[in-house]
């Protein structure tokens, strides 16, 4: 182990202990460096490959980039944040062989590429892109690292590059799928986002489930008479506060609504979905659309609130809470509806068997990755923001008080 190294493993080991003014010694250490007359560029060089190290450790256990930069935001902020994401574009340099192409479409979003030229001198300059000096981008870097460290293992969704298996393409919600089905859901969605008439975001968002459905079932029919089918699969969608079980209720009613499984994480701030690929793509472009709209009626409900005493939060959960179970009602319904037209025109004796064969295989699948899954309770706490998110939803007053839902999920 070189001396710079060994300065890492020293601060890394007290940042993750108890001892406050030891970790500051430590990381004073670091800002020293090494002592030869390079001390300080090879610490930085060192931090950085150790940085690629951790991550590759980290894809063999489940994680996926997106994962990542998510929960190194969550747990640190955004600059550590923004450094994870190019130690991402680091280790993607060195990665050989195949990587699959779902994995760089995540470090494209993400930003991830290499704009330095020399690793030794990385992290000065990555400081002085952050407008901030050494100490501060080795404290962010160390910190980095030893949540890293520390991440325990998650589901194994997809192959990770290496880890052998089909690797199946997934393309984002923001990009063109070559499907004119669901490029017309997605044209159908961002209508229903910018519209201020609550009735024709429902509408709009009705007629998208309803295509959604449609395409699935054709989906289903298809690939029961592929000599290769498909094969359940996951994807993981953010939960992150505030009102984070609200959002992990509303991933649960879009995946219930469209034949997945859904469990949330609420320590790690995600929620795995899991299903067949063009259902989860469904779910993953209606719950990206349904929480910016629940997010714009609540706004648009609390300058209707009629008690302004209340409570700000506890009126938001309940109108999140309210909006996605109206919703998830309303969603089913159109996939029911969807069901019945496909059986009608199939037969059911066709159809059935399909779909019943694919709900066991996503329920299978499911067991195995979380067999210990439990569920949790959410607690609805005002009755104003239970009604109006309900309006909102499905504009039908309904009489709610105090309720709960159970929301699978991990402890």
């Amino acid at each position: 182990m070189s001396d710079a190294d060994a300065l890492i493993v020293a601060a890394v080991t007290a940042v993750r202990g108890t001892d406050v003014r030891d970790a500051e010694r430590k990381l004073d250490r670091l800002v020293v460096g090494t002592g030869a007359a390079d001390g300080t560029a090879a610490v930085d060089a060192a931090l950085l490959d150790r940085l690629v190290g951790a991550l590759a450790r980290l894809w063999p256990r489940g994680w996926q980039p997106v994962d990542v930069a998510r929960i190194v935001t969550r747990r640190l902020g955004p600059r550590p944040g923004r450094l994870v994401v190019d130690a991402l574009a680091a280790q993607r340099r060195g990665q050989t062989g195949d990587v699959p192409q779902w994995w760089d479409e995540q470090l494209d979003a993400l930003a991830a590429r290499i704009w330095w030229d020399d690793d030794a001198g990385w992290l000065a300059r990555w400081a002085a892109r952050q407008s901030e000096d050494r100490i501060t981008a080795l404290r962010d870097a160390v910190e980095v690292l030893a949540l890293l460290d520390g991440l325990p293992p998650v589901a194994v969704l997809r192959p990770p590059p290496g880890g052998g298996g089909p690797a199946v393409p997934r393309r984002g919600p923001a990009g063109r799928s070559g499907s004119p089905m669901l490029d017309r859901v997605r044209a159908l969605l961002a209508k229903a986002e910018s519209t201020t008439f609550p009735a024709e975001a429902e509408a709009l968002t009705g007629k998208a489930q309803e295509l959604i459905a449609r395409h699935s079932l054709d989906r289903a029919l298809v690939e029961a008479s592929a000599e290769r089918p498909d094969q359940p699969g996951g994807v993981r969608l953010g939960t992150e506060a505030p009102y984070a079980g609200a959002k992990a209720l509303l991933v649960q009613e879009v995946a219930a609504a469209n034949r997945c499984e859904s469990v949330w994480s609420d320590d790690l701030g995600f929620a795995t979905v899991l299903g067949f690929p063009a259902d989860l793509e469904a779910v993953e472009l209606l719950y990206t659309s349904l929480l910016v709209q629940a997010t714009a009626a609540m706004l648009r409900g609390r300058g209707e609130r009629t008690r302004k005493d209340r409570r700000t939060k506890a009126y938001d959960e309940s109108f999140l809470h309210a909006f996605a179970l109206r919703i998830g009602e309303r969603l089913r319904a159109a996939t029911e509806a969807a069901d019945r037209q496909a059986a009608e025109d199939a037969g059911p004796q066709r159809l059935l068997p399909v779909l019943a064969a694919r709900s066991d295989a996503v329920r299978e699948r499911m067991e195995t990755l979380f067999p210990r899954a439990t569920s949790s309770r959410l607690t609805i706490r005002d009755a104003e923001g239970w009604h109006s998110g309900t309006s909102a939803a499905d504009r039908a007053r309904l009489d709610a008080g105090a309720s709960t839902r159970p929301l699978p999920g991990r402890r």
